[in-house]
C-alpha cells in the first residue's frame, strides 16, 4: 500500500488537515461562488449584453469562477502547504519512513484537486439553481476543458513549491501569479468581452486557454484543439520545471 501512487492514509490526514484551515475551505471552495452572487445580485449582469454575444454578463462569469476555484487552490493552497511541510522539516522525516514524500505530494494533488473540481460543481449548481445560468450544453466537452485547466493549476503550484524556500516566499510567487491569471481567466472581463487582439493574447496562457474552452463547451460546441493544447503544454512544461526544481529538504 506503501507504494501506491497514492496513500490513503495520507491523503485522510491531508483531508482532516484541509478541513480544520477554515481559510482553504473558504477561499477554495465558497469565494468562487460567492463572488458569482454577488455580481449575480447586480440587476444588470441579468440582463443580455451585446458585448457578451448577446448572453447575459452572469453567464459569461461561471466558467469564470469555475477557473478562479482552481486558481485559489493551485497557487494558494498547495504551494504554501508543501513549502511549510519542507520549512519544519516534515518531508525530511518522512523520507526516514516506509511512507515516502511522493506519498505526501500526490495526496496533495488529489486534495487540492478535488477541491477545485468540488469548488466548479458548486458555481454550476448555484448558477443554475440561483440565476437560471443554463448547463454545459457540451458537458463531455467541458469536463475534458475542465481537466487540463485543473492539472495546470497543480503543475503551477508545484512549480511555485519548487521555487520556493519558505511559505512566505510561497506566498508572495502565489499571489504575483494570482492576479495576471486571474485577468486571463476573465476575472475582471471575460474573455467574450475582451477585444479580439487581447482574447488571442490571453488565449496563449493556460487559464485564457482555458476559459476559452469552456465558453465554447458551455455554448455546445466541442471545446478548440488549439485551446486545449496550449493548457496541455503549459501543464508539461510547468511539471517539468517542478520536477526540476523541486527538492524535499
Amino acid at each position: 500500500m506503501n507504494n501506491a501512487l497514492v496513500n490513503p492514509a495520507v491523503l485522510r490526514a491531508e483531508i482532516r488537515l484541509f478541513g480544520r484551515e477554515p481559510g482553504s475551505v473558504f477561499w477554495i471552495l465558497l469565494f468562487p461562488t460567492l463572488l458569482l452572487v454577488i455580481l449575480g445580485s447586480v440587476p444588470s449582469f441579468r440582463q443580455p449584453d451585446d458585448s457578451f454575444g448577446g448572453l447575459r454578463p452572469i453567464d459569461a462569469y461561471v466558467p469564470v469562477s469555475v477557473l478562479l476555484g482552481l486558481l485559489m487552490g493551485g497557487l494558494q493552497g498547495m504551494p504554501q502547504t508543501l513549502t511549510g511541510y519542507r520549512e519544519r522539516g516534515i518531508l525530511r522525516r518522512m523520507s526516514t519512513t516506509p511512507v515516502r514524500p511522493a506519498a505526501l505530494l500526490s495526496a496533495q494533488m488529489v486534495l487540492y484537486g478535488g477541491a477545485s473540481l468540488a469548488s466548479a460543481l458548486l458555481a454550476l449548481a448555484v448558477g443554475r439553481l440561483a440565476f437560471d445560468v443554463a448547463l454545459p450544453r457540451q458537458p463531455l466537452g467541458y469536463v475534458l476543458a475542465l481537466l487540463p485547466a485543473v492539472l495546470a493549476a497543480l503543475a503551477l503550484g508545484a512549480a511555485i513549491s519548487a521555487l520556493s524556500r519558505t511559505t512566505k516566499i510561497a506566498g508572495a510567487i502565489g499571489s504575483a501569479a494570482l492576479f495576471p491569471m486571474m485577468f486571463c481567466a476573465g476575472v475582471w472581463l471575460p474573455v467574450q468581452a475582451m477585444p479580439d487582439m487581447l482574447a488571442r493574447i490571453v488565449g496563449c496562457t493556460p487559464f485564457g486557454a482555458a476559459a476559452q474552452a469552456l465558453n465554447q463547451a458551455a455554448a455546445g460546441h466541442w471545446p478548440g484543439w488549439s485551446h486545449l493544447g496550449v493548457t496541455a503544454a503549459w501543464t508539461v512544461l510547468l511539471t517539468a520545471a517542478a520536477a526540476r526544481w523541486f527538492r524535499w529538504e
